[in-house]
Order: C-alpha cells, then sequence, then structure tokens
C-alpha cells in the first residue's frame, strides 16, 4: 500500500484550515485516512500557523510514506526533514 502525507480541508467557506494526515495514495482529498500527524492553518501567521507531531511523522517517512510539496516545506519547518544543501 502506498501512502502520502498530505493535507486534508477542515475549515469553512473562505477560512482554509487542514488536517495533516497520512492517506492511501488513491484515496480522495477529503475522503478516508489512516493516521492525522498535525495542523496547518494559512491565515494565522507565526508560531500556530502549524502543528506537527515530530514523532509520528519521523515514524511514517521511515514506513515509507511520501510528502506532498506543501507538507514537505512544513516538515522542514518543524524540523522533521532536513534541508537540503545547496
Amino acid at each position: 500500500m502506498a501512502t502520502r502525507i498530505r493535507l486534508r480541508r477542515i475549515g469553512r467557506k473562505k477560512l482554509p484550515m487542514y488536517r495533516i494526515v497520512v492517506a492511501d495514495r488513491d484515496a480522495p482529498r477529503d475522503g478516508r485516512f489512516i493516521d492525522i500527524i498535525g495542523t496547518y492553518h494559512p491565515k494565522v501567521e507565526g508560531e500556530t500557523q502549524y502543528t506537527v507531531d515530530v514523532e509520528k511523522a519521523r515514524e511514517w517517512l521511515a514506513r515509507g510514506a511520501t510528502p506532498t510539496e506543501t507538507v514537505e516545506s512544513l516538515l522542514r519547518k518543524a524540523g522533521v526533514v532536513p534541508t537540503p544543501a545547496a
């Protein structure tokens, strides 16, 4: 089973909020998921914009889950994924 770490929208109209979830690659965006590993609030500024359960994220990455581009940038900010050397 191929898994992805991606965003699942939970916010209301004009106020997007997302959960960072681990889901099967073929599941719909807001459909079934396996695990919740964090949240992302794009309209909020500062420290409270995102939360990530670092241990769960590392565990899923070790199992072979691949993050989307947006989630990968959030995991970089949280210190889960190392930044690439330029």
